[in-house]
């Protein structure tokens, strides 16, 4: 459920409640694609650095270990030790990107597994069925992931197709959280809004899901190469037919200046690998702007990271000692770049809140957008 506490303009200020806890909102969620943040980081010191949420992925964890086997040893927040709310992607977007030699037919799609190539096949029953299987706390629609740009004649008729999948997902969600065996029979259920980067796409299709009255609904199929301004230009086209007491989630979206934008646009929800990502390779966001800790210029450097962090990184290492593992290959690298950025992230979500409780989120997102794309 989720309770809309006060807005500033289109920002949202809410909590997200679950039977796994509740969700303050706006958040960003921890991505552990295969029930892991990359990076070492694990679901104890998830609790340390603010997260409140975790994203998994249906799609690599029905690949390995197995769906079957994560039910039998309790579900994710058993097997992960996770205990707060996890939302499983549907894995409609790895199928569509990872994936070769896929065939796609009303029942769903055919296609093979990028480990081992053994053909697959995965539709709105199947994806609700190892979602149910993970126990997962949300569950995200099956859908079709458009590629940008598509001909406005089949990105038509792919939302007339995942509506037909999203109504079939419901179906198949009341049945599986009625079963006696089920991990969690509390299971809530997103619908995915798709329309390419045709606003009168979206604002139909949006229309058309909000219909079936679900737990909550994404936007899915930007940040996939189109420009920045388009992305915004669709949530703002987006965003006035989506329904107001339901939860928001912009998927897999983005960079601090992306999610600024998104929480102006009325935004509750974001997710991306991209922290985690960029932190392995040395690349950090700071109060200050971007940092690549491979340069040079840290070789002797005894400070920390950024003075102005409260992380367990900031508060122990030097920007000395962690070039140093980077450069020698130390996988204690990884795990002190990633808590760092996986920080700021969830500080940053924690930071738009407070200053939307205080109504001053407007002059808060002008003054760190001059900061937050700047390169030390």
């Amino acid at each position: 459920m989720y309770k809309l506490l006060k807005t500033e303009n289109n920002a949202r200020r809410g909590e997200f409640v679950t039977n796994r806890g509740t969700v303050q909102t706006p958040a960003f969620m921890n991505v552990a694609t295969a029930g892991a943040i990359k990076g070492a980081v694990s679901a104890a010191d998830l609790k340390e650095i603010g997260c409140q949420i975790m994203l998994s992925n249906t799609y690599h964890m029905h690949i390995r270990p197995g769906d079957e086997i994560v039910k039998k040893c309790g579900g994710l927040h058993s097997f992960t030790t996770w205990r707060g709310p996890i939302l499983t992607d549907s894995g409609g977007f790895q199928v569509f990107s990872l994936a070769s030699l896929r065939n796609i037919t009303e029942d769903g799609v055919t296609f093979a597994s990028h480990i081992d190539g053994r053909r697959i096949f995965m539709g709105p029953e199947e994806s609700m069925t190892i979602q149910s299987n993970l126990g997962s706390t949300v569950a995200m629609a099956f859908d079709e992931c458009v590629e940008n740009p598509a001909e406005y004649s089949y990105a038509k008729e792919s939302c007339a197709r995942t509506t037909r999948w999203l109504k079939r997902c419901k179906a198949k969600m009341t049945e599986l959280n009625s079963l006696e065996d089920t991990v969690n029979p509390e299971q809530m259920l997103f619908g995915i809004n798709q329309g390419c980067t045709y606003p009168d796409l979206r604002i139909e299709h949006m229309k058309e899901i909000a219909d079936l009255n679900l737990d909550g609904y994404a936007i899915g199929g930007l940040a996939v190469g189109e420009p920045t301004g388009v992305m915004y230009d669709i949530i703002e086209h987006t965003e006035p037919y989506m329904p107001k007491n339901k939860i928001r989630y912009l998927m897999g979206v983005g960079t601090p200046l992306n999610i600024l934008n998104g929480v102006e646009r009325g935004v509750d929800l974001f997710d991306c690998v991209m922290p985690s990502r960029n932190a392995r390779h040395g690349h950090l966001f700071t109060s200050k702007g971007i940092m690549n800790i491979n340069n040079s210029k840290y070789d002797t450097d005894m400070s920390p990271i950024d003075s102005d962090c409260g992380c367990p990184v900031c508060r122990r290492y030097s920007r000395a000692y962690i070039r140093h593992l980077l450069k020698a290959g130390e996988m204690l690298a990884s795990r002190l770049l990633v808590l760092h950025n996986l920080w700021f992230y969830n500080n940053l979500m924690l930071e738009i809140r407070n200053a939307l409780d205080e109504n001053r989120f407007s002059r808060f997102k002008a003054e760190k957008e001059q900061i937050y794309g700047e390169r030390i």
